[in-house]
C-alpha cells in the first residue's frame, strides 16, 4: 500500500493537481487536510473519475479533512473521544477522520496551529494533543495496523526548521509542543518517514521567496504503531508539488507500506 498525507489549502482550489499527483504517483490512499469546504461542496466526481472513494468531514471555509482511497473504506469515524471545541458557541472543528483501508486504521488529522504562545488557541492546541493522545493509547489496544498521518504544526526538532533563532519565542518549536508530540510516541508510536528523508522539509510559506531560499519547516509526519511501522519500505517527501502554478504551501509526503 502506498499512503500519503498532504496539507492541500482548499481541496476546491487545487483538485486537478491532486488527482494528477494520485494518477502519477500512485498512491493508493491519501489524507487530506485544510480541505477549507463543507461536505456539499467536497469535489468527489473528480475523485471518482479517477478511481477513488472518498470519505470527508468539512464544515465551511475553515480546516476539513478527508482521506480518498482506491480501496474500500470502513468504520468511517469523526472526531476522537475527549477531542476539544473551539470557538464561539464552543464546538468541535473539522480536524480529525478517521477509516480502516485494507485493515490500517488511518486518520487524517490537521492539529490546531496554536498561532501564538500567550494565544488561548495555544493552550487549545496542547489540550488537543492531549485528548489525542489518550485516544490513540486506546486505539493502541484494538488497531494493531495504526497510522496517525497529516499536519501536526509542530516542527520537532531544531533541524526541522531552516533558522531556530528565526522561531525565538513563536510556536511549532516549544517546549510543551515538542513535548506534546513526544508524548504520543511514548505510548508506542514512530514517526516513520525521517529515515528515509533526512533533512526535508515539507512546507514552506508563501511569502519572502521562502521556497526559492528553501526556508522551509517540516510539520507534515506519519506516526505508526510498532505492526505498521515494521511494514514501512521506504518513504519520500513530493517536494516539486510546491513548483509550479496555485500550489499548496505544503507537499505530499508518502509512506510505502509492504
Amino acid at each position: 500500500m502506498r499512503l500519503a498525507t498532504w496539507n492541500v489549502n482548499s481541496i476546491r482550489t487545487r483538485v486537478g493537481r491532486v488527482v494528477d499527483f494520485l494518477t502519477r504517483s500512485g498512491t493508493d490512499v491519501l489524507a487530506l487536510q485544510e480541505t477549507k469546504c463543507r461536505d456539499d461542496q467536497f469535489p468527489e466526481d473528480a475523485f471518482v473519475a479517477a478511481g477513488y472513494r472518498v470519505a470527508r468531514h468539512g464544515l465551511g471555509q475553515w480546516n476539513g479533512v478527508a482521506v480518498v482511497s482506491r480501496l474500500p473504506m470502513t468504520d468511517v469515524t469523526i472526531g476522537f473521544p475527549g477531542m476539544p471545541t473551539w470557538g464561539e458557541p464552543a464546538a468541535a472543528e473539522a480536524r480529525a477522520l478517521g477509516v480502516t483501508v485494507d485493515g490500517v486504521r488511518v486518520w487524517s488529522l490537521y492539529v490546531p496551529n496554536g498561532r501564538e504562545l500567550d494565544h488561548p488557541h495555544y493552550q487549545y492546541k496542547l489540550d488537543w494533543l492531549a485528548a489525542l493522545r489518550a485516544a490513540a493509547q486506546g486505539w493502541l489496544t484494538t488497531d494493531p495496523q495504526l497510522a496517525l498521518v497529516g499536519d501536526w504544526n509542530i516542527a520537532p526538532r531544531d533541524e526541522d526548521v531552516w533558522d531556530m533563532s528565526a522561531f525565538a519565542g513563536a510556536t511549532h518549536v516549544s517546549p510543551p509542543e515538542r513535548a506534546a508530540l513526544a508524548a504520543l510516541q511514548d505510548v508506542g508510536l514512530t514517526e516513520v518517514t525521517r529515515e528515509h528523508t533526512p533533512g526535508g522539509y515539507t512546507y514552506w510559506d508563501y511569502q519572502r521567496l521562502r521556497f526559492p531560499r528553501n526556508e522551509g519547516m517540516r510539520i507534515d509526519l506519519a506516526l505508526a504503531s510498532p505492526a505498521l511501522a515494521a511494514r514501512v519500505s521506504g518513504a519520500h517527501i513530493e517536494r516539486d508539488e510546491r513548483k509550479g502554478k496555485g500550489p499548496s504551501d505544503h507537499v505530499p509526503v508518502v509512506v510505502d507500506l509492504d
